[in-house]
């Protein structure tokens, strides 16, 4: 199914028309058009969004136009000639569009005196003094930068294309252009055909000025290859990257990098070859994967799996300009202006102007639809996914995320099975994300720190099972690039009962893992609950580590703990255990419920545990001289055992009012946690609480079958039920 799938996409290569035969070129022709120029100049004043953006780059351009040109001779990785760099590609950029809008030739004269500069500076430039990869930047210190610039520099060039005499054109291209494709097509060629989004990115400027300059090779290279046989450029990138519902197999945080070059181009490739209808493309992949991006946030934050920085959000001016093309392309879905009015930012185009004044004449607009769902992974969906479960709004609000999806390539982490958990409008167990500092000069550059190797990849800075204390695959990426966990089911028809399950038999050899997540709704309980089931099947001993990394304040632990106030000590010594300080332990007598306050709300973990389970309490920050990660607390239990099955809740409950000084229901509702079951059949899990509150959580461990019929016999307890699971309340 796979090859069909790829020759397709090979024999789409041969099939096109050639951009010459296609379209005679007009300037502009890349995110602006003649038409869309008139439709820009009579829109203004009536759209204040787009107005307010129009007036930024205005101030920005002027600015700039009465300051000294500065075109600096690189040598730093994120300082001031990198930032001055950046700065002169979105200037001229700026500076290009307000030409075409306002006809003011001292636009044209800017671009033109930064051009002349870079045309002398360019052929001057050889490896980037502060790179560090295989592949070094010229102009910056990674050939990324470089195509972000190209993309930027190529929008000004159509802009004022017009307006320079033939000479100039020919230096341009000859000292600028031409060589910088020749570097990022070439040079870095195993960058350009690479499936990832480095390579979207190297595609994507290359086929702008390609348009631009009416070079039909570099047009082919960039949509098909360095070959142009279809076997890499931006249509494979589209159809490889993307699971058919719009999962991005990076993350988010790298979904919402890569949609900006895949909706630029993409508006490009329409703006001049609309007979490839790339906006139709996989049943019109670009508007899913915004779309899916989208629900992948909690509080506008996106959820910051893999390498991540957990600042980022969908206010970010990139998942901006990829919302208003999707509205423009789209049908202008009115969901999306609730996003956008949030934003209070459009791109600067005609797409920014649909959105603008879209929102101008519709003052209240439809909430946009969040909800519980199901991810699919890999190009063809079949390579694990990612689940959210969603209940409540306002305070309530909570999801529930479990991670199994395929690694996430070279930003993936070690992490089958992690869980991440939201409330308040807040993380309550976070996923640590990157160890990075991005464009920080004093913190290695702004690159990815030595920290996020050592301890953000690995397996114990996650909220997942860790065993014999060594990271998933061990740690080894060509094992786990080639790997992905399992769907089991997902269920969310149910508001007061969600649930999904998810396994994997290939991190670990030998050990077996499922682990499955229910939302529960009940009455006598102000907020849903979490219930958190992860089974560990072997026919070995092993040591069983499932740390809950939580943000807030320890309250209280129903274990006798040995505190190390004096004198602390790494965990261990490799696969991140190094990095975690031993701050307290204790061994279980029985269910083990562990409280801490977060925000105005008290959390309690309520689990399973016996005379076998200890507990220990860590903090992130040993063996980190350079202060790179954050020293966050986790709440850990750990088992010695072939297999074993970990159960818990997370109850939200109670109030703390720090401004008035009072405090109510801090202690939680839930007083039992047991597992009455764990066999081929299924797993049997009962939570007790106040108010007679009794809950039986009922799993199949086998195969995904709705209608098959269960049933386990417990001493004089029957459990059945049909289906994926079952919930019985009392």
């Amino acid at each position: 199914m796979k090859k069909i799938f790829f020759l397709a996409l090979v024999l789409s290569a041969f099939v096109y028309p050639s951009v010459a035969a296609t379209n005679a070129i007009q300037h502009p022709c890349l995110m602006l058009t003649p038409g869309e120029v008139a439709k820009i100049k009579s829109g203004l004043g009536h759209a204040p969004l787009f107005d307010a953006a129009f007036s930024e780059a205005k101030i920005q351009v002027e600015k700039a136009l009465a300051a000294t040109p500065e075109v600096p001779v690189p040598f730093d990785a994120s300082g001031v000639t990198s930032q001055r760099h950046e700065k002169n590609g979105s200037e001229m950029q700026l500076a290009g569009f307000l030409f075409q809008i306002t006809g003011d030739k001292r636009y044209v004269g800017f671009i033109k005196g930064l051009l002349d500069r870079y045309a002398e500076l360019y052929p001057t430039l050889g490896k980037h003094p502060a790179s560090k990869g295989i592949t070094p930047g010229r102009l910056f210190w990674q050939p990324l930068n470089e195509c972000v610039w190209l993309s930027r520099v190529s929008q000004a060039y159509d802009c004022i294309y017009d307006s320079l005499t033939p000479e100039e054109r020919a230096r341009y291209e000859k000292n600028i252009f031409r060589p910088m494709v020749k570097f990022i097509s070439e040079d870095c060629k195993r960058e350009f055909d690479k499936i990832h989004n480095h390579g979207t990115w190297a595609v994507t400027p290359v086929g702008m000025i390609g348009y631009v300059m009416g070079d039909e090779t570099m047009v082919r290279q960039a949509l098909y290859g360095s070959k142009m046989d279809g076997s890499a450029g931006y249509l494979r990138q589209l159809d490889e990257l993307f699971s058919p519902d719009g999962y991005y197999c990076e993350g988010p945080y790298y979904s919402r990098y890569a949609l900006i070059p895949f909706y630029l181009f993409a508006t490009v490739i329409q703006n001049n070859q609309p007979e490839l209808k790339i906006f139709e493309r996989r049943d019109e992949l670009l508007r899913k994967a915004l779309y899916a991006l989208i629900q992948q946030t909690y509080n506008g934050a996106y959820f910051p799996i893999n390498d991540a920085m957990k600042e980022m959000s969908f206010y970010n001016l990139g998942t901006v300009f990829a919302l208003d093309h999707a509205y423009s392309q789209y049908g202008q879905d009115a969901h999306l202006l609730s996003i956008a009015r949030l934003q209070d930012h459009v791109s600067l185009d005609a797409a920014g102007l649909a959105v603008a004044q879209g929102l101008a004449a519709t003052p209240e607009t439809p909430a946009f639809p969040f909800a519980s769902a199901e991810f699919t992974d890999g190009p063809l969906g079949t390579g694990g996914g990612l689940g959210i479960l969603r209940s409540g709004t306002g305070s309530n609000d909570s999801a529930a995320v479990m991670k199994y999806t395929s690694f996430g390539m070279d930003h993936g982490h070690y992490d089958k099975l992690a869980l991440l958990y939201y409330n308040q409008g807040r993380e309550i167990l976070p996923d640590y994300g990157s160890a990075r500092f991005v464009n920080i000069e004093q913190k290695f550059g702004g690159r990815y720190l030595k920290e996020n190797d050592t301890f953000a990849r690995q397996t114990i800075a996650h909220n997942t099972v860790t065993v014999d204390e060594r990271s998933d695959y061990r740690g080894k990426f060509a094992t786990a690039n080639t790997n992905h966990s399992d769907r089991q089911f997902f269920d969310a028809h149910d508001p007061d009962f969600q649930i999904m399950s998810a396994t994997d038999t290939s991190a670990v050899p030998g050990v077996a893992m499922q682990r499955t997540i229910a939302m529960i709704r009940d009455a006598r309980l102000e907020h849903p609950v979490v219930v958190d089931v992860f089974r560990l099947t072997s026919e070995k001993s092993h040591r069983y580590d499932y740390p809950f990394y939580f943000l807030g304040h320890f309250m209280d632990v129903n274990v006798n703990l040995t505190n190390y106030v004096s004198e602390r000590h790494p965990l261990g010594e490799k696969d991140g255990y190094q990095h975690l300080w031993l701050e307290a332990e204790g061994q279980a007598a029985g269910p083990v419920a562990f409280t801490w306050l977060s925000g105005g709300l008290y959390y309690t973990i309520t689990t399973a545990a016996d005379d076998s389970t200890k507990v220990l309490f860590t903090r992130i920050g040993a063996n980190d001289p350079d202060f790179n990660l954050r020293n966050e607390p986790a709440f850990m239990l750990r088992q010695n055992a072939k297999s074993h099955v970990f159960a818990s809740a997370i109850e939200p409950h109670g109030r703390w009012d720090g401004m008035r000084e009072s405090t109510s229901g801090g202690e939680s509702n839930l007083r039992t946690v047991t597992v009455l079951a764990s066999t081929d059949e299924g797993t049997v899990v009962r939570v007790t609480g106040k108010k007679k509150l009794e809950w039986t959580l009922m799993i199949a461990n086998g195969a995904s079958d709705r209608t098959k019929k269960h049933s386990i016999k417990v001493g004089d307890e029957t459990f059945t039920w049909e289906g994926d699971a079952s919930l019985v309340k009392k």
